[in-house]
Formats: C-alpha cells, structure tokens, sequence
C-alpha cells in the first residue's frame, strides 16, 4: 500500500458557484508545480454549513487544502474559522479582491454567488444575435424573418446591415431584408407581427448622395441606374406601398446616424 506521504497534495477547490474561475486560478499555480504537483477536487454549489464542515473533515484527514471563492460573508467567515481551528490550510481567492475593490470604490460589493455566469451567459447571447444578423443579413434567408426579434426593411443603402449589427450587440436579433421593386417582398414579412418589422425611409436626396458616393468609392461612374433619382423615388414609393401593407412602425433615417437609429430601435425592443 502506497504511503500517504508518496501521493499528492490536495487542493480542494469550494466555492457557492460553479468553482470554475477558482479552479482555474488553482491550477494556475499548480502548473508551477509541474504535472503531478497538485490534485484538484472540485466541490461546487456550496450553500450549508454542513457541507463546509465535511469539506474541512476530509481535508483534515488528508492533510489538503482548500481554496475558495465564498462570497457569501457569513459562509466565508465560517470556513476560514473551523478550518483554522481545524489546522487546515486555507486560501480565499476572491476575498482580497473583493475588500480592495470596496476601498477603490467606495461601494459594497452586492455578494451574489454565480454572477461572472450570469456576465459570460450575456456574451454568448450578444455572440449569438451578431452571428443571427451575419446569417440573414440581406434577405439571404427568409427563415430567419420568423426567428428574428426584430425585421428591418427599406430600400437598398438605408444602412439595415450596420444596424443589424450595433442592435445584436444589444442581444437583439435582426434579419433585414431590401425592398427592390422588381422583387416580390417575401410572403414572410405579411405574417409575422407588424410589431417587430421596422420599415426605413429615407429622402431621395440624401439616398441620391449616398448611393453616388458608393458608386465612386467602387470606382464605378455615378450616372448608373442606381443612383438616378427617378430610380430612386421609385423604388422609395414601392417601399413605402410595402411598409403601409405589412402596417409596421416607419422610422426616417435621412437626418439620422446609425447610433442614433439604432438606440431609438432598442428603446422600443427592450431585452432583460
């Protein structure tokens, strides 16, 4: 039988969360150790007394320590003093950030367990609705008109896809789709709830400008049919024929910039 001595230290990993930013702080110093330095245990979702007391029992038994991230004052308190009472190492990872980051700011830290969960679940729902906006950005595929919390639709240049991206970074996500008139707009858009398709308008002049600016940026002549204002009321009138039919919101972004629309989008789709 192998000497307990011969076998590793453990380090058991407590925290009232999921352990994971405490276990990787651990096995961060671990790593100075070499491979077979340490042996970690994690013990998660850590609430009860109880459990504190068998965590100490058994780091007791084999000489382990135990590094935690109790954010819980009272839990906190009553690990570090039955395992001093106990003759167990203990380390707080959390604890002395938390105290400096009160004397820097002067505020009380709101002793939540899980919050960074909650922070990185954030994330993947902005990751999520910025991928949402790159698949079905331009019509590309009419499926995500149903999937979409928002459907913006107006003429081509009336800046759909740099707002589909600003509003995903709000968690929102956004298909757009743009009004040509010799396209029939899909049958989509007439039956999802006009609530969440914004139309875009736009005067001519302004669209007029901006196209041939896009022309000349490509390097191709502004006298092209696409920014000829005759075209360009045109389809301006086959857009607003198609706003009025699905009865959606209108909002003029002639006078306005991207962030500027954008905002005033968000404010009427809120997202907890």
């Amino acid at each position: 039988m192998a000497n307990m001595n011969s076998q590793r230290p453990i380090v058991y990993v407590v925290s009232d969360s999921v352990g994971e930013t405490a276990e990787l702080v651990v096995k961060a110093a671990a790593s100075q150790f070499g491979e077979k330095g340490m042996e970690i245990r994690r013990i998660p979702y850590v609430e009860d007394e109880s459990t504190i007391d068998e965590v100490i029992d058994l780091a007791k038994e084999v000489k382990a320590m135990i590094a935690y991230t109790l954010v819980i004052p009272e839990k906190n308190k009553y690990l570090l003093e039955k395992a001093k009472a106990a003759g167990v190492e203990t380390v707080d990872i959390i604890g002395p950030m938390l105290n400096k980051m009160v004397s820097v700011t002067g505020q009380e830290p709101k002793y939540e367990p899980g919050l960074v969960y909650r922070l990185d679940e954030d994330y993947f729902r902005k990751v999520e609705a910025i991928e949402f906006a790159v698949k079905y950005d331009d019509g590309r595929d009419t499926r995500g008109i149903i999937r979409a919390d928002i459907v913006l639709v107006g003429v081509s240049r009336t800046s759909k896809t740099p707002l589909s991206q600003y509003l995903a970074h709000k968690r929102l996500k956004v298909a757009n789709v743009p009004l040509v008139p010799e396209v029939e707009p899909p049958e989509e858009l007439f039956k999802i709830s006009p609530k969440k398709c914004i139309g875009l308008r736009i005067s001519p002049e302004k669209l007029n400008d901006i196209r041939t600016e896009r022309l000349r940026a490509l390097g191709l002549k502004a006298e092209a049919n696409y920014a000829k204002l005759d075209r360009i009321k045109e389809e301006l009138e086959y857009s607003e024929k198609v706003m009025e039919k699905i009865g959606c919101t209108v909002i003029d972004v002639s006078s306005k910039a991207v962030e500027e629309t954008a905002n005033l989008i968000s404010n009427m789709f809120q997202k907890g």
